[in-house]
């Protein structure tokens, strides 16, 4: 906790020089194997570090209007957009802050074909359901059985319709480049046909390439050996693997609770508000000083959140000494799909948001009070 000395809890706290690390990683990837790799705001909107990201990559993705008119604003470049369903209203305006549009259905195209044949400032594609996935959290696997993401192959009639020029697939979630390759021999087979036809290919997200072991030589092959084969250009969407590993979620112990046995940390974080996702994939977030699986001798707690909600807990950790109010704890690993998901449930105050720079000092980027919970409701 010492090189966090000083800032009050709760706090998200990013490592630059973390985030450089992974930067400079994927930008070598992107480099050797000559394709585009773009920032998915649905795992990483931090827009104060966007002029960062920018000197390491090509752009990045939107799943909105909100978040391409984001990418435009802060990151000056046009967004890569795909919506599950575009909303009528939002249509033009979406055209205008991106530079690639896909569509999810051949019948959303069929709706806006107009705009897809007229237009010469977005290139638009069609996400297709390759057919295969390893992922094995149904919440979170795109290609289950009458998935409402993307086009069938059976859907086309082996030509790609007027105006679209890309193809966009999405199968992984935090995986490595095998789980890509068993994705690409199923998509080859279903729409190679179409493939020939295109300009590029969106490979969409989940492609963990810094989480240590992951072999990028193997991922690097992969992409240039596509590229040659096809004649298109390759686009990768990563969200994850810009910020794996770049900072944590600061709390503190407000009580410990002793019930039938069972000792609770009650922190100032609740899992529900700020770290949804440990709950529905679920996962066991790492704490600094703590093992996941408590050892003989060690003092027990689950950690639990300040929302009311009976759930708000992550069990059990073991602690070299006891736990007690005033006690920080530091959740790791809580830069991707945190602070983009999390909401202010019973009213719970939302963690600041901080950036540890190269030199070791702090800047408090925002911090969020009465005014931020009152102003989202009305």
């Amino acid at each position: 906790m010492t090189k966090y000395k000083g800032i009050e809890s709760p706090a998200y706290v990013l490592d630059e020089t973390l985030l450089i690390n992974n930067l400079k990683l994927i930008k070598s990837v992107k480099d050797e194997a000559d394709i585009s790799i773009i920032l998915a705001l649905k795992g990483f909107a931090m827009w104060s570090v966007f002029p960062l990201v920018s000197e390491y990559l090509d752009g990045a993705t939107a799943s909105s209007l909100h978040e391409a008119m984001l990418i435009h604003e802060k990151m000056g470049k046009k967004a890569h957009t795909y919506c599950a369903a575009y909303v009528p209203r939002d249509f033009e305006a979406i055209m205008g802050v991106s530079a690639y549009m896909s569509f999810n259905s051949l019948s959303e195209y069929e709706r806006y074909k107009p705009y897809v044949t007229s237009s010469s400032d977005v290139s638009f594609g069609i996400r297709v359901n390759p057919g295969y996935s390893d992922v094995g959290t149904d919440l979170y696997n795109p290609c289950t059985p009458g998935s409402r993401l993307g086009v069938p192959y059976d859907h086309f009639d082996g030509e790609l319709p007027d105006g679209i020029e890309g193809l966009h697939f999405h199968a992984l979630c935090e995986n490595d480049s095998y789980s890509l390759e068993r994705v690409l021999l199923s998509f080859e087979d279903k729409f190679g046909r179409l493939i020939h036809q295109a300009k590029w290919v969106n490979m969409g997200g989940g492609h963990l390439m810094t989480r240590v072991g992951y072999d990028t030589k193997h991922l690097i092959q992969l992409l240039r050996d596509f590229k040659t084969k096809y004649n298109v250009d390759i686009i990768l969407e990563p969200g994850s693997a810009i910020a794996w590993q770049t900072g944590d979620l600061l709390s503190t112990v407000l009580d410990v609770v002793d019930n039938q046995g069972v000792k609770t940390a009650m922190l100032d974080v609740s899992f529900t508000a700020h770290m949804p996702d440990t709950l529905e994939m679920p996962y066991k977030p790492l704490v600094e000083g703590a093992d996941l699986e408590p050892k003989p001798g060690q003092h027990v707690y689950r950690l639990g959140g300040m929302s009311c909600l009976s759930g708000d807990y992550m069990s059990e950790y073991g602690f070299d000494q006891p736990l007690n109010p005033g006690d920080h704890i530091v959740l790791k690993d809580m830069m991707h799909y945190t602070m983009v998901k999390t909401t202010t449930f019973n009213g719970v105050q939302h963690p600041s948001i901080a950036i540890m720079r190269k030199n070791g000092d702090i800047d408090v980027i925002r911090t969020f009070g009465y005014e931020d919970y009152k102003n989202r409701l009305s």
